[in-house]
């Protein structure tokens, strides 16, 4: 009976362990056979790390930074359980951060958060959340979004209440909230008193701040080159130059070697201008946008070189505050795209009943795209009212109306810049429109002055202007100076060669006509401003009709209480869509 009892218990145990085994089992053995080669790998890739950042010698090769990155991320990627993979991560992301400050590139400013992410989804409970945490709330200020570093540090505050990093978020959220009201062209505007970051740095640091300080006195006085953006097609394409400085460029054309006809590239000299790193190249294969190259010409000019298909016709200027260049590049089937589009909607007019067909396509003018565009969004808030409300709030209530009404009711095809209260450059409003082929854009604000009795709806489109409070108000709306705005004008002449200035004129003269006659149904005391011209950055390189509409005055009072309204806004967006309407069937008989 012992022997069997013995037996039993032995069998018992046996099962025991084989079911247990059978659980957790793949567990069990990938951690087991992970941890090992993680660990060495990890180990062999900190003291390269460490070799590295004790060597200042080699930060001026990104080839470098990134062969070290890469190591990381494999680690995370291949030892996604083992205990080393939200170190890797870590690394990585500060490696991308180090690197940022070397190079001045936001792009790997992103791929420091990127990573930092990575680690938060993946590995919430690791001892280094918090940290990531804290570092990405000083990345989003180094993007200019105090919003989302608020959102990081207050995040890091509730989840984490024992952190080590409490107290520095704590400090940097005072920072955030010690605000003070400034005056713009006499409207309030807050501004945010944030002193330059201190990140927590790797190893060799200190040695990296005593290089980068040594790179900038030998570079002092010349235009450094920030970032370059781009938004493209396969007819257009835009490209920025951001700089810490203004300076003076020239610009040109390389022709095809092999084919005079077509010019393949774009060339443009930046005098006095300084590149953090000795050249770099972007592949894009966007569109007619192939690629990118910027590099250190001579000790004096960097010269940017864009490689593009065939070119119809190309412009360029610069835009200020903060300082830029814009690069706009027509391909040569632009037109005829546009024209095949027209072709087409008037063959669905002949060879469709009109029963089938939207109002956009049954109306056969080629109409059919709008881009709708809210102003301001994220760090500008734009102005602000006596109650303390914030014009890039009211605009983008108005522009969701607005699309719902062309979108539902009346079944044209809307983009909208911004969806949400996000910071979008002016530059890259207008470039939205030209890569998505838009037939009509709009850009919606609400109007501000000095004057607190000021009030009414006005209707602007791009042209040079002599009237003193449409200069105000462009310098207002582009976040310059009247004086910079007197400069924009005489290139003006001819950057507006290919828009649609007569188009415009009458897309604003519907707009405001309809838009003034829905109000006044349903409201007392609507003063009609008329339409307007005026240099705004936002409509520069439009290739359709365009205008900015100032639907009332968040300035004043009355109007500011009528804005707060959902009633008042959603009568706003059946007058701008009235307007739209009366523009497309003014065409339609014109054409007749």
């Amino acid at each position: 009976m012992k022997l069997r009892t013995l037996s039993s218990r032995i069998l018992l145990i046996a099962l025991t362990i084989i079911l247990f085994a059978g659980l957790c089992g793949p567990v069990s053995l990938q951690a087991a056979g992970t941890a090992v080669p993680a660990e060495k790998q990890f180990k062999a890739a900190k003291k390269n790390y460490n070799r590295f950042m004790a060597n200042s010698k080699d930060w001026g090769q990104r080839r470098r930074w990134e062969s070290l990155i890469k190591t990381f991320d494999a680690l995370a990627r291949n030892y996604p359980r083992s205990k080393r993979a939200d170190d890797s991560l870590f690394l990585a992301g500060g490696l991308y951060f180090s690197l940022y400050n070397y190079s001045g590139w936001s792009i790997d400013l992103q791929q420091s958060a990127k990573r930092y992410k990575a680690l938060l989804k993946n590995y919430h409970h690791s001892h280094l959340a918090d940290d990531a945490l804290y570092n990405l709330g000083k990345i989003s200020l180094k993007l200019n979004d105090q919003y989302r570093a608020r959102e990081y540090w207050r995040r890091l505050l509730k989840e984490y209440p024992d952190s080590d990093m409490r107290r520095r978020a704590r400090a940097q959220l005072q920072k955030l909230d010690s605000v003070k009201k400034v005056v713009v062209g006499g409207i309030p505007r807050k501004k945010a008193r944030v002193k330059k970051s201190q990140f927590k740095k790797p190893a060799g640091a200190k040695t990296a701040g005593r290089k980068i300080r040594k790179a900038k006195k030998s570079h002092q006085g010349k235009a450094r080159i920030l970032d370059l953006r781009h938004w493209s097609s396969p007819t257009y394409t835009r490209v920025v130059i951001d700089l810490d400085r203004e300076t003076e460029f020239t610009k040109g054309i390389l022709k095809d070697k092999h084919n005079s006809k077509k010019t393949k590239s774009i060339y443009l000299n930046l005098k006095n201008s300084v590149i953090p790193e000795v050249s770099r190249e972007i592949a894009i294969n966007d569109g007619i946008l192939q690629r990118v190259k910027i590099a250190q010409f001579n000790n004096h000019i960097v010269r940017a070189v864009i490689h593009v298909g065939e070119i119809d016709h190309y412009k360029i200027f610069a835009l200020n505050n903060p300082p830029r260049i814009v690069i706009d590049v027509i391909g040569g089937n632009y037109r005829k795209a546009a024209k095949k589009a027209l072709k087409r909607s008037s063959a669905q007019k002949h060879h469709r009943q009109n029963g089938s067909l939207s109002l956009a396509q049954q109306l056969g003018l080629g109409v059919g795209t709008i881009v709708i565009d809210p102003g301001h969004g994220g760090k500008d808030p734009g102005a602000l009212s006596p109650g303390g409300g914030q014009e890039k709030e009211v605009v983008l209530d108005i522009a969701r109306r607005l699309r719902k009404i062309l979108e539902k009711r009346l079944k044209f095809k809307v983009i909208i810049t911004r969806d949400s209260d996000r910071f979008i450059p002016l530059e890259e409003r207008t470039g939205i429109a030209n890569t998505k082929k838009a037939d009509l854009f709009i850009s919606i604000h609400a109007n501000a002055s000095h004057n607190r009795r000021a009030h009414g709806v006005a209707t602007y489109f791009l042209n040079l202007s002599t009237d003193k409070q449409a200069m105000e108000l462009a310098a207002l709306e582009n976040s310059t100076s009247t004086k910079n705005i007197g400069q924009l004008q005489s290139i003006l002449n001819d950057l507006m060669q290919n828009s649609k200035i007569k188009e415009s004129s009458r897309l604003a003269g519907c707009v405001q006509g309809a838009l003034v006659t829905k109000l006044r149904k349903s409201y007392n005391n609507v003063n009609n401003l008329g339409v307007k011209q005026a240099p705004f950055y936002v409509l520069i390189g439009a290739q359709m009709p365009s205008i900015l509409v100032e639907v009332s005055f968040i300035s004043n009072k009355m109007e500011s209480q009528r804005l707060a309204s959902p009633a008042y806004r959603q009568k706003i967006a059946e007058g701008l869509a009235d307007g739209v309407l009366k523009y497309i069937n003014e065409i339609k008989l014109a054409r007749l």
